[in-house]
């Protein structure tokens, strides 16, 4: 049998292995796996754990924390997510804020969602509670021991801070933030960014303490709109405020404006036409 030499400059032929619907070529296999099948390695005595910190096996554990999220939180009522300082002290003017706005909404109708932790969280918790409400709490393990505070009625600690938010989102039909720091303000910059680029709809976000948010807004109009990084539309995008009517006002409108179909996204104006693309 006469054997035809490849081209000059073909590929050589590589090593062709499986790993379930997925192939492989080139490189050495694993040579824990050679000569054995999945089901095998399934049934056979356990070795080491490091697998479950694979990143295939976070995947799972990602999907399992969104399944029982939805899961537990699918029956809420309508509800709204308050924000604000883990380290706000009870004794302090801002958690007095928190309760009165944590009842305002419960008597309101609606469920209170927080991060579950102590301070502004607790707060609103706490105001929801004792005003006869839904009190929501959604943990995040972190490498400080964090329990839910005594006020939530319905908690669920999450791994993943991305799941967390997501649930944040979903299951509100607005953001309340009180004064925190930089959680507070991944949360504020992430729902604004999320009703400009109209990911989410009527969705309001109302910023309490008028001295506390006034330097930021500052910036917001005096750098970001001045150096035409956002659109003079974009501050419609939030309410800053002291008053708890208020608060409730913002989100009653935007829920008005839902019901009778009108496109606000949650802005005070209606949304202006998406900014073509300049050609260069």
């Amino acid at each position: 049998m006469t054997t035809i030499p490849p081209p000059d400059g073909a590929r050589k032929p590589r090593p062709t292995r499986h790993r379930g619907p997925v192939m492989l070529r080139g490189g050495e296999p694993d040579p824990r796996t050679v000569g054995t099948t999945t089901d095998q390695r399934l049934l056979d005595l356990r070795g080491p754990t490091d697998w479950v910190h694979t990143d295939p096996w976070r995947v799972l554990r990602i999907q399992s924390e969104f399944v029982e999220g939805f899961g537990l939180l699918a029956e809420l009522p309508r509800a709204v997510s308050v924000f604000g300082s883990a380290r706000t002290r009870p004794d302090h003017p801002h958690y007095e804020a928190g309760v009165r706005i944590g009842a305002a909404l419960a008597r309101a109708g609606y469920a209170v969602i927080t991060g579950g932790g102590p301070g502004a969280m607790e707060a609103a918790n706490r105001g929801a509670s004792e005003a006869g409400g839904l009190s929501v709490g959604l943990g995040i393990e972190l490498p400080f021991e964090q329990e839910l505070n005594e006020w939530v009625d319905v908690g669920i600690s999450f791994r993943y801070f991305f799941v967390r938010k997501t649930m944040f989102v979903k299951y509100a039909q607005a953001f309340v933030i009180l004064p925190g720091g930089f959680g507070t303000l991944d949360e504020l910059f992430e729902a604004l960014t999320l009703v400009q680029t109209r990911k989410v709809t009527r969705f309001p976000v109302v910023l309490f303490g008028t001295e506390y948010w006034s330097g930021l807004v500052d910036w917001i109009r005096g750098t970001l709109l001045e150096s035409g990084t956002i659109s003079a539309g974009d501050l419609d995008l939030f309410t800053v405020t002291d008053d708890v009517d208020v608060v409730l006002s913002r989100i009653r409108e935007a829920e008005t404006a839902g019901q009778n179909g009108e496109g606000r996204g949650g802005m005070r104006a209606p949304l202006s036409p998406p900014v073509e693309p300049v050609e260069g």
